[in-house]
């Protein structure tokens, strides 16, 4: 690999993001650059990178120091409700109801499954922290809240979940596990169709799957938009309410 030409990752402050100026004018058409990176680590910060846009994940530097790695990127995985895919398997498991799906009722331990079955998982240190404290906060800026997702067994064991945030009418995954054990085959599945269905059900107006091209998402039924057709959407649907 030649790193020199490697795209530069630019350092992004909090003023750079409060207004909409450079928001508009300088990230949003570059579509050479898709990460940032900062070492802040301010609640505040954070929501508002969520709200332009940004989704964010973590990167360590060279003497170990956990960095934000915001990405603002050059195309969406968006899921409209109406596209929603439910294969026969997962509709088979529905039926049967062997399972109990619930939202915010066991956030540190879906965190900690996530970390457990993905080794190179990006979600630990000060970003599970700050997670932590968003879920506990209530009055977060542009309605701003932290959500965990899960599905358990009838033994109580929990075996798919995620956690993502709701800004306005929209949702966004960050990211998430499911069980390895074969009797849980398509849990995972499972869990992403009746959080589709519940999200439909309290009229948000689409679900932002994150990084495009991947086929699970594809199979759910979602569609591929560019940072500028989500764009669009996202800055519509960001400042509605939702009626709860």
């Amino acid at each position: 690999m030649d790193v020199y030409n490697e795209p530069r990752i630019f350092y992004i402050t909090p003023s750079q993001i409060s207004g909409k100026y450079y928001l508009d004018k300088v990230i949003y058409p570059n579509m050479q650059h898709n990460y940032y990176w900062s070492n802040h680590w301010d609640d505040n910060f954070y929501i508002d990178l969520a709200y332009a846009g940004f989704i964010s994940i973590t990167i360590e530097d060279n003497e170990g120091n956990l960095l934000l790695l915001p990405e603002i990127q050059f195309a969406y995985s968006v899921l409209d409700f109406k596209d929603l895919h439910i294969s026969n398997k997962v509709e088979k498991l529905i039926k049967k109801g062997n399972f109990k799906f619930t939202i915010n009722t066991h956030l540190d331990e879906v965190l900690e499954n996530i970390i457990e079955y993905h080794p190179d998982n990006w979600l630990y240190g000060e970003y599970a922290s700050m997670l932590k404290r968003l879920y506990r906060k209530r009055n977060n800026p542009y309605g701003f809240r932290v959500i965990s997702v899960e599905i358990t067994a009838p033994n109580g064991e929990l075996v798919a979940g995620e956690v993502g945030y709701v800004i306005g009418r929209t949702y966004t995954s960050l990211t998430g596990f499911s069980s390895f054990e074969k009797q849980y085959n398509n849990y995972g599945t499972l869990q992403m169709v009746l959080m589709a269905k519940l999200l439909e059900h309290n009229n948000f107006a689409f679900w932002n799957l994150g990084h495009p091209y991947m086929e699970y998402k594809n199979r759910l039924g979602a569609k591929i938009f560019t940072r500028e057709e989500f764009l669009k959407r996202w800055k519509v649907a960001r400042g509605e309410r939702l009626a709860l």
